[in-house]
């Protein structure tokens, strides 16, 4: 077999904020399907797959929370850093690195892929004056977000400089009637300046990206449909050149040559994935130069919301290309979180931190089922209602697959010494084969991202383990316990279904990581991988007695984080 190389990154969360259920949303489907690819693929065999993500940490937003705090940018990104690295270890994602953009290496990487856009020939660089809204308070050009006023279509007060969420009209800032500063509620003047621009609508990035984006199946087929609108037809060139500069004072990288000149932090934002890499790089010992050169072959895949699909595959794609460096296999786009078919609302106590669901004792991986029952590799929403997310975990997770070894476990410690019983060809009888069947749909929904039609798949295995096992009544077998016929095929069925049980964590355990530890332990079994669905256990193999795995979800808890999140 070939050995792979595969680097996957989810977005870098912006270091202004928590952690909420709505972000992981995202890095608990890539962290499953990273684990899914180390299992089927152990470094141990020689593949390298690594998981990395980092912190994004530049921009006027951080500079202002920064100095309203009364501290440094750089003493907020560090604490922030250790609290979103809290909360990601909190739900079990096992990123192999997890960084900040305020690196070295990131710095490194930005200038070098900014020389060469502008050093190529023609150059891909190219300034000319911007008005923009000044606060003359603070002495800082505004982004968006921190201007308002009244909506230019109809008149509401105290709109966003974007779009109104009256009307919902977009606009651009500088059509906003009476505009002011969100920040020192000063009166915002008009002011001009320099501005740096990549030239996204030149033919080498337009002619490139119709080929890659439509052509090169780097994109899920809603994502290919929206660049083609982003686009337009092939005789059309609808690309405008990207602003990548911004003005002091800024918290980020100064632009080489151009003092008081910065780069805006989307140029530096996904250029953190190379820095974040490369430090794993410089502390493993890897060859940073085999994933990220031009003709290489290794495998990039990118997890990313629909929201910032723009950034990464039209600007990412263009810069990488025209650097010189490789771009991405993949790029796949999730939808948002609803909460009970809403928005998350702060109101309603439905936006929720990673911080309180775990500060008040729920199972992160509750919702990493839940999630993973929910995601099928599309750009659709998906909603978290939280009476089906109570009566799901507790009936799949606690009902049907925990029960399984609870059941046989008993049968198997009390009468046979904990052994399971002497055959070679179990893995030939009903459930076993069925379950081994459906190993390959299983890997498929896996690997396409499709998590709820494998959770559905493997749910309606763990039905027929619990079938059988009702089906063969052992209670009964267990009161002819001194026949040897009788014994023996309580002996068996216990057995099977033990071996059904570590068959149904290996499918599960990318999703549940902590759960599979808690039944490999149990099991007495070294950590599964994907390629011990082909070995049985031993003869005479010694489980464990059984410990609960885990426990239900309390209605009672639910209600306490929402009034937590209010």
């Amino acid at each position: 077999m070939d050995k792979r190389k595969i680097l996957i990154t989810s977005a870098l969360p912006y270091a202004n904020g928590s952690i909420h259920l709505g972000h992981l949303v995202e890095y608990i489907q890539t962290d499953i399907w990273a684990r899914f690819q180390k299992m089927r693929f152990p470094m141990e065999e020689g593949h390298e797959i690594y998981y990395v993500c980092a912190d994004d940490t530049h921009g006027t937003p951080i500079m202002l929370r920064a100095e309203k705090e009364g501290i440094t940018p750089e003493a907020l990104i560090k604490r922030v850093h250790q609290e979103h690295h809290r909360d990601f270890e909190g739900f079990h994602i096992k990123f192999d690195n997890y960084y900040t953009t305020h690196s070295s290496e990131t710095r490194q990487y930005s200038e070098d892929i900014y020389i060469k856009l502008k050093t190529a020939d023609p150059s891909l660089i190219t300034t000319h004056s911007v008005e923009q809204f000044y606060d003359p308070v603070k002495n800082i050009f505004l982004p968006d977000r921190f201007i308002k006023g009244e909506c230019p279509k109809c008149g509401a007060k105290d709109q966003y400089g974007d779009n109104c969420e009256v009307c919902g009209a977009t606009y651009a800032p500088t059509d906003l009637k009476e505009p002011y500063s969100a920040v020192s509620s000063a009166v915002l003047v008009k002011k001009s300046s320099e501005h740096f621009f990549f030239k996204l609508s030149d033919n080498r990035c337009v002619n490139f990206l119709r080929q890659w984006t439509l052509e090169g199946h780097h994109l899920q087929v809603e994502a290919a449909n929206k660049m083609r609108e982003w686009l337009g037809k092939a005789e059309q060139n609808n690309l405008s050149d990207w602003d990548i500069s911004r003005d002091a004072p800024y918290f980020g990288f100064e632009i080489p040559d151009a003092p008081g000149k910065y780069f805006y932090v989307w140029l530096d934002a996904p250029i953190g994935y190379m820095g974040s890499f490369q430090n794993l790089c410089d502390k493993r010992g890897i060859n940073f130069t085999d994933f990220w050169k031009k003709d290489s072959t290794a495998k990039l895949y990118h997890f990313i919301g629909k929201d910032i699909l723009y950034f990464h595959a039209l600007f990412w794609p263009a810069m990488l290309e025209n650097a010189g460096y490789r771009t991405p296999t993949k790029i796949f786009a999730h939808g948002f979180l609803t909460i009970n078919g809403e928005k998350m609302s702060k109101s309603r106590g439905t936006f929720i931190t990673a911080e309180n669901y775990l500060k008040l004792g729920l199972n992160p991986e509750w919702l990493r089922y839940y999630y993973a029952a929910k995601l099928n590799g599309t750009m659709e929403d998906i909603d978290l209602n939280l009476e089906d997310f109570i009566a799901r975990v507790n009936s799949d997770l606690v009902g049907k697959y925990v029960n399984i070894a609870s059941r046989a476990a008993g049968f198997l410690v009390r009468y046979f010494d904990s052994q399971l019983f002497n055959t070679l060809n179990l893995h030939m009888l009903d459930p076993l084969s069925e379950l081994l069947e459906n190993e390959e749909v299983i890997c498929n929904h896996m690997k396409n991202r499709r998590y709820s039609l494998a959770v559905t798949a493997i749910m309606a295995l763990t039905d027929k383990v619990n079938e059988y096992w009702d089906k063969q009544k052992p209670w009964e077998k267990a009161k002819l316990i001194n026949d040897k016929q009788t014994s023996d095929e309580l002996h068996l069925v216990s057995s099977i279904t033990i071996e059904c049980f570590r068959i149904l964590t290996i499918f599960l355990k990318p999703i549940l990581p902590k759960l599979a530890q808690k039944a490999e332990s149990f099991l007495n079994v070294e950590p599964l991988q994907w390629k011990d669905l082909q070995k049985t256990l031993s003869h005479k193999h010694q489980i464990k007695a059984y410990e609960h795995l885990m426990t239900r979800i309390d209605r009672k808890k639910i209600d306490a984080m929402i009034d937590a999140s209010k």
